[in-house]
């Protein structure tokens, strides 16, 4: 009866090895030989084979292991593991792994390229952990008893950087802040790059430095290539208690990145907690995008507008024009909401034009209806790529003029990166706009994108300090320092200068001591509708100023 049972023979065994580029060894201390089969000319290890002395493979030994291979060379209890370095042909590096065998009179093992023991564990360009092998290692820790807490940080706005600085540039951003996490954490907690632009760390909550404190550390300015860059971070929490009941390590991940976009859908550079309220969100995405399709055309995306104030007397000076979702069922949504939808969908470049038509048309009603709205402005922000739009030109051109404004009174807010990405043709198109009767800003100035040299040479009427630097001024000695800056940089340019996040008097009292011309934000009024704006614009008039609260 013939045996099926198939055996390897000496032939197929090194016909293998030399294609894995893997070499076989036996070391024998007694007899002082190592032996040894295989891939050894491919790995540079043929004047070693077939056998050789310790002393040759000290030789070859890498310095800062030549201890350690002095030290496995010497009998040992069986079971124990070798591995060291060895210098292979070209200037690589083997690794001579193995155990040793038969109470502890022979060892064997196999040799091959460092590549193929190396960690594949790690993110490449942070040396963080991977999101595979954290999720690995996290399932591990969960089971540990105690409290454990996992973070999760996502980079707002990297595609603006990717755009504004190019990939390998945004690549240092990313690596500075995986640097960044790991130093704000304990030694052992766990910190991975697990997205492109997100990163997340657990540790026992006990030593575990918190949300805030990594926010601190990563939000820190950096200076990369030349440009000043100021993070912000969106980031989500969420506890979980370890041992056998702890959940499964990709379950906490999900919880933890749900909180993420919680933060991110409430602006920028703000942190949440998981809680049960999160999970119907997943579930109602796709609803929310088929309700999207025709939200446009049935009028429930509309402009709300928030209003602009002169900081030396407290006059209304205009709106800016800030879309909201008026769904039936949901109620009133936030940009952060659907915005990223409309992007998926190709429909900003229909939502712009809207934006831009319907607020044309309400400043030219409010024009009509108050004598002294006279000298109002609204404000419409383009969307990222939108300045590259073919119509762009012959809608300003058309909106105009069947609102019969003046030129100036319709101004479109422009951001860094979509000027910085190409920065000739965005001056070409800049000027076209501006010669079409269009005012100029350019938005979130100080998040640390722009070139001066362009600044000088683009048509730009209005600069609008980001939101981050006014609401941060009081407490951090660096954004005061930007704001002082950027005010002090559009007087010298001849350029209005506009403040966002302006929530209390305290704020508007620092900005006007600064000299900052306009201010804008929750401590006049948030984003109101039509009706409300037009009732603001009447009370303005009739106090004399437009009010700002004490408090934010």
């Amino acid at each position: 009866m013939p045996n099926d049972r198939w055996m390897w023979d000496a032939t197929a065994t090194l016909e293998a090895l030399g294609a894995a580029d893997v070499a076989l060894w036996v070391w024998e201390p007694d007899n002082d030989r190592l032996r040894l089969t295989g891939a050894t000319r491919a790995l540079g290890l043929g004047p070693l084979a077939p056998d050789c002395s310790s002393a040759a493979l000290r030789a070859l030994t890498l310095p800062q292991d030549r201890a350690s291979a002095d030290e496995i060379l010497r009998i040992q209890a069986p079971g124990g593991e070798i591995a060291v370095r060895l210098r292979m042909r070209g200037a690589g590096v083997c690794i001579w792994r193995g155990v040793w065998l038969e109470e502890g009179r022979r060892a064997a093992g196999v040799a091959a390229p460092e590549t193929r023991f190396a960690a594949s564990d790690q993110d490449a360009l942070t040396g963080l952990l991977d999101r595979k092998s954290f999720i690995a290692q996290a399932r591990e820790r969960l089971q540990a008893p105690g409290v454990h807490q996992l973070i999760v940080a996502d980079l707002d706005r990297l595609r603006r950087l990717n755009e504004a600085l190019g990939h390998e540039r945004a690549d240092l951003v990313l690596a500075a802040l995986g640097s960044r996490l790991a130093a704000a954490f304990p030694p052992d907690a766990l910190t991975a790059r697990i997205g492109e632009d997100e990163f997340a760390t657990l540790c026992p909550i006990d030593v575990s430095p918190g949300p805030e404190a990594l926010r601190r550390a990563l939000e820190r300015p950096l200076r990369v290539a030349g440009f000043d860059i100021h993070p912000t971070l969106s980031i989500g929490a969420v506890e979980a208690q370890g041992g056998g009941e702890a959940p499964e390590a990709a379950e906490l991940l999900r919880r933890a990145e749900l909180a993420v976009e919680s933060a991110r859908s409430s602006g920028r550079g703000v942190a949440a907690a998981y809680g049960r309220g999160l999970e119907s969100d997943g579930l109602s995405r796709l609803a929310l995008e088929g309700d999207l399709k025709g939200a446009m055309e049935r009028g429930e995306l509309a402009p709300y507008y928030q209003p602009i104030v002169r900081l030396t007397t407290g006059a209304l000076s205009g709106f800016e024009a800030l879309v909201r979702w008026r769904h039936p069922r949901r109620g009133l949504l936030m940009p952060e909401q659907f915005l990223p939808l409309c992007d998926e969908m190709g429909l900003m470049s229909d939502l712009g034009a809207m934006m831009m038509r319907e607020a044309a048309r309400q400043l030219s009603v409010w024009r009509a209806r108050h004598r002294a709205a006279g000298e109002l402005s609204v404000a419409v922000n383009l969307s990222t790529g939108e300045i590259d739009r073919p119509g762009l030109l012959s809608d300003l051109v058309a909106i105009r003029r069947e609102a019969d404004l003046p030129p100036g009174a319709l101004k479109l807010e422009v951001t860094e990166g979509d000027v910085m990405r190409d920065p000739e043709r965005a001056a070409v198109i800049l000027h076209n706009l501006r010669a079409a009767g269009a005012a100029l800003a350019l938005d979130d100035f100080g998040t640390g994108f722009s070139s001066l040299s362009y600044l000088t040479r683009l048509p730009f009427d209005t600069l609008k300090i980001d939101r981050y630097f006014v609401r941060t001024m009081s407490t951090n000695e660096g954004s005061a320092k930007i704001v002082s800056s950027v005010v002090k940089l559009g007087q010298d340019l001849a350029l209005e200068v506009v403040a966002e996040g302006v929530e209390n008097a305290g704020m508007a009292r620092q900005l006007l001591a600064l000299g900052c011309d306009y201010g804008q934000g929750f401590g006049y009024a948030p984003a109101l509708s039509p009706q409300e704006a037009e009732v603001y614009l009447n009370e303005s008039y009739v106090d004399g100023a437009a009010p700002v609260k004490a408090r934010g």
